[in-house]
Order: C-alpha cells, then sequence, then structure tokens
C-alpha cells in the first residue's frame, strides 16, 4: 500500500465536507477530500437537495400553468414529460458537479474517490492508499432510516430512489408526513401519481404549529387518493402488488399499492469508518458527540453535519464546516446560532424558525402573536394565492421577537428576515418601522408585526 501525507484530512464530500476542505485551503492547509462517490455534493446535492428543489420547481410551474387555465388564460391541457425532467434534473447535478470539481482543482485541495476507514489516530485506509493526517474533520452524513418489516423489493423507495420517477404515474404510498415526504408528494401528485399519506402523528410535519399545518392540510387533501393521521403501518407483503397493513385505533385493514416510499426520517453514519480506530467516540445510534468549537473528544478530529445530530440539514452543517475548518487553522471560533430554520420545500413553502408557539406554551413564555394572512397581501392576490399567512411570535415582556412560521410562495427566502431579526433581537417595532417594498410577499412579515403592535391598516385591530 501506497502512504501519503496531509496537513487535514476531509471524510466526507457533501456539502460540509467540501466546504470545510474549500475553507481550510484558503486558510492555507494542505487538505485531501475523500469522497465515496465520483462526484462531489453528497447526498444533498447528488440525491437529495438539488435533484427534489429542480423536481419540486417542475411542479411548481405546472400548477401556475393550471391556475392560469382555470382562468381561460391556458387553454391548453399540460401534461409533464418524466424522462425529460430527469434529464433536465440530471443536468443540473452534472453542472454543479464540475462547479465544485473546478473549485477544488484550483484550490489545490486533493480529492481521493474511495470508501475511508481510520486505520489509528493519525491515518485512514481508502483501497490501497494509507492517508497519514495531523488533523480530520469528519463530514459522513447520514441515509434513510429502512424499516425492518419491510421487504427486499425494488418497488420499496426511499428519497433517493424515488428520484429516479420510475413509475411516475403510481398508485403511491408515502410512509411519513414529514418535511421529505410531503415534497416527493408534491412532486409524484404533478407527474400523475395516485398518493395515500400514512403518518403516525396526529398532523403533518410534527414539529411545526398545527393552526399553519391545518392551513397547508385543508389545501393538500383534495389532491390525495388518502391522508392516514394517528395511523401505523405493520407489515407490508411483496407480491403482484405490494399489499400493506394499516392499523390505527380503531381498525386494521389492508390496501395494495405499486409502490411505497419510506420517508420516515435518516440515521447517521457515524458508525460505518472505524471511528473507534481513532479514539472518537460514537454513540450507539451511530452520532459523534463534539463541542461548541466542533471538536469530537481527539481534539485534533472534528466532526460536522448530519453525523453530529439534529437537525439534519444542509445549512447547519455549512456553517459547522466553517467553524471546524477555522479552529483546525489555529482560530478560536463557535457555533452558537440562535436560530436554526427549518423549510418544506412544498408548493406552497413552509418555513419556520426558533421558538414556535406551542414551544412558547410548553415553556410557560408569556407570549404573544402577530398573524398576517396573505388574502390581504396585494401580491398573493395577484399570484393567485387566497391562503397561507404569515406568524410571528414574541416575548410579551420586551416585545422581543422570538420565533415564528411562515406559509407562502417563497418562505424558504422570506424566512431569512425572521432569522436576521431573532439573532439581532429586535422587537416588533423595528420591523414594523423598517419600510418592506410594495407589492412584494415580505410585506406579510411587516404586516404581522403591525397586527401585533395594533397599528395595522389593511386589516381590522382586534
Amino acid at each position: 500500500m501506497k502512504e501519503i501525507t496531509t496537513d487535514l484530512l476531509v471524510v466526507g464530500g457533501g456539502p460540509a465536507g467540501y466546504t470545510a476542505a474549500f475553507r481550510a485551503a484558503d486558510l492555507g492547509s494542505k487538505v485531501i477530500l475523500v469522497e465515496e462517490h465520483s462526484k462531489l455534493g453528497g447526498v444533498c446535492l447528488n440525491v437529495g437537495c438539488i435533484p427534489s428543489k429542480t423536481l419540486l420547481h417542475i411542479a411548481k410551474v405546472k400548477e401556475e400553468v393550471e391556475h392560469l387555465n382555470s382562468l381561460s388564460i391556458v387553454n391548453e391541457k399540460l401534461s409533464l414529460n418524466p424522462k425529460a425532467a430527469i434529464k433536465h434534473k440530471d443536468s443540473v447535478i452534472n453542472s454543479l458537479s464540475l462547479g465544485l470539481k473546478a473549485l477544488a482543482k484550483k484550490r489545490d485541495v486533493t480529492v481521493i474517490n474511495g470508501y475511508g476507514k481510520f486505520s489509528s489516530e493519525n491515518s485512514l485506509v481508502v483501497e490501497d492508499t494509507i492517508i497519514n493526517f495531523k488533523k480530520s474533520i469528519i463530514a459522513v452524513g447520514s441515509k434513510p432510516i429502512r424499516l425492518p418489516f419491510l421487504p427486499d423489493d425494488k418497488r420499496i423507495l426511499d428519497s433517493t430512489t424515488a428520484l429516479e420517477l420510475e413509475n411516475p404515474k403510481a398508485n403511491l404510498l408515502v410512509l411519513g408526513g414529514g418535511i421529505i415526504g410531503l415534497e416527493m408528494t408534491n412532486i409524484y401528485e404533478a407527474f400523475g401519481a395516485k398518493i395515500t399519506i400514512a403518518e403516525l402523528g396526529s398532523q403533518l410535519i410534527a414539529e411545526a404549529d398545527s393552526d399553519v399545518i391545518e392551513v397547508y392540510t385543508k389545501r393538500l387533501t383534495p389532491k390525495l387518493k388518502n391522508l392516514y393521521l394517528n395511523t401505523k403501518v405493520t407489515k407490508v407483503v411483496a407480491d403482484k402488488k405490494l399489499i400493506v397493513h394499516f392499523e390505527n385505533s380503531e381498525k386494521s385493514w389492508t390496501e395494495e399499492f405499486d409502490n411505497v416510499m419510506v420517508a420516515v426520517g435518516r440515521m447517521p453514519n457515524g458508525d460505518l469508518i472505524n471511528a473507534e480506530k481513532a479514539g472518537v467516540n460514537v454513540t450507539d445510534k451511530g452520532f459523534i458527540e463534539v463541542n461548541k468549537k466542533m471538536e469530537t473528544n481527539q481534539k485534533h478530529i472534528y466532526a460536522i453535519g448530519d453525523v453530529i445530530g439534529q437537525p439534519m440539514l444542509a445549512h447547519k452543517a455549512l456553517h459547522e464546516a466553517k467553524i471546524a475548518a477555522e479552529n483546525q487553522a489555529g482560530q478560536d471560533h463557535y457555533f452558537e446560532p440562535k436560530v436554526i430554520p427549518s423549510v418544506a420545500y412544498t408548493n406552497p413553502e413552509i418555513a419556520w424558525t426558533g421558538i414556535l408557539e406551542k414551544e412558547a406554551k410548553a415553556k410557560n413564555i408569556d407570549y404573544g402573536v402577530g398573524m398576517f394572512p396573505l388574502a390581504a397581501s396585494g401580491r398573493a392576490t395577484s399570484q393567485g394565492v387566497n391562503y397561507g399567512l404569515a406568524k410571528l411570535i414574541f416575548n410579551k415582556e420586551n416585545n422581543i421577537i422570538i420565533g415564528g412560521t411562515i406559509f407562502a410562495p417563497g418562505a424558504g427566502d422570506l424566512i431569512s428576515e425572521v432569522c436576521l431579526a431573532i439573532e439581532m433581537n429586535c422587537d416588533a417595532e423595528d420591523i414594523a418601522l423598517t419600510i418592506h417594498p410594495h407589492p412584494t410577499l415580505s410585506e406579510s412579515i411587516h404586516g404581522a408585526c403591525e397586527v401585533y403592535n395594533k397599528t395595522v391598516t389593511d386589516l381590522l385591530n382586534t
């Protein structure tokens, strides 16, 4: 076996890994980046965030055209070509992947493709190569959870295989009513699938406030074949069809499906890299514990991204990556965000951040709510949107904003203003006195503050 040496070894080439590698290189470190697959980008770029958002954009455009059709502005019935959609999705992935490859080359980051496992506190083996390192950053991500009672059958999909749209008009069961399940529902519904969602809990997207999700669910339900809440799937039998056994508090029953898509969460890959040989502690669930400097129990080894715990979000991982890269270079930085936003890229999107109403109640915070309906927004109405809202949570002691939820087109972009306001300790008046452009959806945030302050003129003050 050949041996090579580097200042910093980064294990994993997803958003966390390549960001850490690039930042470390900019700070003068000699960097080797080990990635299992042939392309950089990890799950997010290759089989996650980017391809799913590409297909979601197609689905959104289709829905917008259908709205115009309902107004007789467009007179042609629209149908989607799944093969062309997949070709477009792959071209987007390839373009971004080539960009990452070029950035790595220009920074003199050495990329080694292969599955790496630690062999000691300062070495890792990839294929026939031993990499000796002074410091390392672990960014090996996560994988979809597979339920143990499911048969080994290609008709059972996860968030990766579902993106290939091999049976886009299927009678499809989506197992799990969280963000991933709902995004895939949005995609498959646009391509003509008949969709049933089975969710173990009492509402879709359990972490969000129920009043917002009720509005979303009311809009979604007519597009579904069935929505089963408080429902457990106990068994799946692979026959000519997939025979699924359901159970709730009232009854048990079976139904047949062409495909089942499992979207019940993800699990970390921390137990797959022989981290114990490097002296790194890994929990029973595969997570690697770190401090606010992203250091593991071995101070020369850092860990970032999905492998260190919830929330498993790429934007969280990107910030952790820079903290780790800067600390390994001798700086003294900490990961201490007040809030981390979450987004469901459904149509429309749902985004939330900070302390939501149900959390404020649970923590006995004396809180107030400012809620602005999009039905009162000129920009929303011009887009055919007469539903949705901006909901902000304030601490009544000082009127400082502590959380918020937006259900609107582009909510994932709009939520950034709420995040910044929380980080800056803004109160309701700070935002209400900030002039927002008209007509825009961002005015709904401004309006929610005015509702809280009882200064709103687009609605009656109550």
